[in-house]
C-alpha cells in the first residue's frame, strides 16, 4: 500500500522547492489567509497516522514536501505533549517548540536536505516554516487534548515514538 500524498494540486508561490500553500490561520507569516474547509495542515494531521509507518516516501509534488515536513513537525510536537499534563501546560510546550531555532533546507542540520533544495530567500522559508509550525501545534493541541478528562488521548500520544521515513526534525537525543 502507497502511503498517501496530499490532494492540493494548484499553488501560487514557492520557496525552495517547497509550495507556499494558503492556510485557515491566524498566525501570520507569508501563506495568505483563506477560508476554505481542509488546507494542507488539515492533511497533514488527516493522513498523520497512515503516513507514520512508511520508511520511504515518493515526492510527487512541491505540496508533498509540505506535507512531509508537517508530519515530521507533528511527530516532535507529540513527543513534547506526551510530557504535558494538562492542555495550557501542552500549548506553553508548543509555542516554545514552534518558535525555538529550527533548521531549514540548506543547513547542516536539516534532516530531509536530499529532497529540499536551499532556498533562494532562506528567510521567507524560515517565516513559512514558522507559520507552518505555529497552526499546526494549535490545531493539534485541539485534538490531542479532545478528551472527557482533559488528558492528552492515548490515541494520538501512542505514537510519538514513531519515525516517519527513519528521520526526526530534532537532532540525536533531543
Amino acid at each position: 500500500m502507497p502511503a498517501f500524498h496530499s490532494e492540493i494540486e494548484e499553488f501560487q508561490a514557492s520557496v525552495g522547492n517547497m509550495a507556499i500553500l494558503p492556510l485557515r490561520t491566524q498566525v501570520r507569516g507569508p501563506a495568505p489567509n483563506v477560508d476554505i474547509p481542509n488546507d494542507i495542515i488539515d492533511e497533514s494531521l488527516y493522513f498523520w497516522k497512515s503516513n507514520i509507518f512508511f520508511r520511504t516516501y515518493e515526492v510527487k509534488s512541491e505540496v508533498d514536501r509540505v506535507l512531509i515536513y508537517i508530519t515530521l513537525y507533528i511527530t516532535e510536537c507529540l513527543k513534547r505533549l506526551a510530557r504535558c499534563t494538562s492542555k495550557s501546560q501542552g500549548q506553553q510546550e508548543l509555542y516554545t517548540l514552534a518558535i525555538s531555532r529550527f533548521d531549514i533546507p540548506g543547513d547542516a542540520g536539516f534532516p530531509l536536505n536530499g529532497i529540499y533544495t536551499k532556498p533562494e530567500d532562506p528567510e521567507l522559508m524560515r517565516q513559512y516554516m514558522l507559520q507552518l509550525r505555529q497552526e499546526t501545534g494549535n490545531r493539534l493541541l485541539e485534538k490531542v487534548f479532545d478528551t472527557a478528562d482533559g488528558k492528552p488521548s492515548k490515541w494520538w500520544i501512542c505514537f510519538a515514538k514513531k519515525k516517519f521515513m527513519e528521520k526526526s526534525l530534532s537532532g540525536p537525543g533531543m
